[in-house]
């Protein structure tokens, strides 16, 4: 559906030059959107693929090490979108070591995502609400060390931003000026809990849909808004119970389909085509749910499989049982990191991961007689599936 009214353009002016800023009208759209014929079966489909993932991680032995990992690699992609091109590797061995690595600046930037991602987790947990000042919170996480750290971390932007071209002049897209960011942030928090009677009138995918093309549109801070825009789509959909834990992320859709995605961005600002985008998010939903849900999976017959290969070792299969426990909290690690987290002594874990090492569970990566570190193949194979940089 075509609508004739998205927003209005406000004419201001930025570094001595004229500039169209495009102010987006509050949601929910209207007329409204309409969920029927293929767009409400798509709307089912995507709604049933987050019951499965949300039941298939509960079948998992130990939730938090799947989701110490997933985390991470949704950083990853996250970050990739805005031209990072750190592995997940790299940043396993940045969290271990403080390590250098490369590149430096594109570790520490999906580094900061993972604290920004965990601190929206940990305050909804608290039962804190999402709210503009929770994102300005997040925000400052994402942008408190390396690139961005002088663009204003936790706070809305104060002058006027703008996507593509040199200056605002040739940009394909100026969003609304710095004085209409509260406002136009304060309307959106509005939407998010169900307007002024704090009522629902859409499901929540819609309303996430909805929710990440308007915070794009607003582009409220200097730097990190794509990454913080894709956040904000998961801790909808936490808050309002669809999911139990933080496994639905959709930046390897986007990242597959980036023109795309900015089409019909363009599109709903410049003819309010929301159904369009609508159709490509739930089904983006669908998509990044059901791999979620194979993922896991496969995980699954992994440690099922190696567990397996563990019966048997008679008085040393203890210590190797619990490094192997501990080897799946963190795929990338060292005999240090064992140690700690085990409980193990020193020796009893370097024997113990050296038994994995044989097994071929386990790779030692480094080469060296110290400082040695080791990685769970298997598992990283799998997590970094679709995570090559771009």
């Amino acid at each position: 559906m075509r609508r004739d009214t998205t927003g209005r353009y406000e004419i201001t002016s930025t570094a001595g030059e004229a500039v169209r800023a495009f102010v987006p009208a509050p949601l929910p759209p209207k007329p409204p959107v309409v969920l029927e014929g293929p767009l409400q079966t798509l709307h089912e489909q995507a709604l049933l693929a987050c019951g499965r993932l949300d039941g298939v991680s509960s079948l998992l032995p130990d939730p938090e090490l799947f989701l110490y990992a997933y985390v991470r690699r949704e950083a990853l992609l996250s970050s990739q979108i805005e031209g990072t091109q750190s592995s997940l590797s790299d940043l396993l061995l940045f969290e271990l070591e403080g390590a250098p690595g490369l590149p430096f600046d594109d570790v520490v930037e999906v580094s900061s995502y993972v604290a920004g991602l965990e601190h929206g987790l940990t305050r909804h947990a608290e039962g804190f609400p999402l709210s503009s000042r929770l994102l300005r919170e997040i925000h400052a996480r994402l942008l408190a060390r390396g690139r961005g750290a002088d663009r204003l971390p936790g706070e809305f932007r104060r002058s006027q931003n703008w996507i593509g071209g040199t200056r605002p002049g040739n940009a394909s897209f100026v969003p609304p000026p710095p004085g209409l960011v509260e406002d136009c942030m304060a309307a959106l928090e509005q939407f998010i809990h169900g307007g002024p009677e704090g009522e629902h009138t859409l499901p929540v995918l819609v309303r996430a849909a909805l929710a990440h093309v308007q915070f794009e549109t607003i582009h409220p801070f200097l730097d990190g808004n794509g990454r913080l825009g894709r956040l904000l789509i998961v801790l909808m959909l936490i808050e309002a119970g669809v999911l139990g834990q933080p496994l639905l992320y959709l930046s390897l859709f986007f990242k597959q389909h980036r023109s795309r995605y900015y089409e019909l961005l363009d599109g709903v600002r410049q003819n309010g085509d929301w159904e369009a985008w609508i159709d490509f998010f739930l089904e983006g939903v669908e998509s990044t749910a059901s791999g979620a849900v194979a993922t896991a999976q496969r995980l699954l017959e992994l440690f099922r499989v190696d567990q397996a290969r563990l019966m048997g070792l008679g008085r040393s299969g203890v210590s190797v049982q619990q490094c192997y426990r501990t080897l799946r909290r963190r795929p990338l690690t060292s005999v240090n990191q064992l140690r700690e987290l085990s409980g193990l002594s020193f020796p009893t874990a370097s024997k113990a991961i050296e038994t994995l090492v044989g097994l071929g569970i386990a790779r030692e990566i480094t080469g060296g007689r110290r400082n040695r570190l080791f990685a769970y193949d298997a598992y990283l194979a799998i997590l970094s599936e679709g995570t090559e940089p771009l």
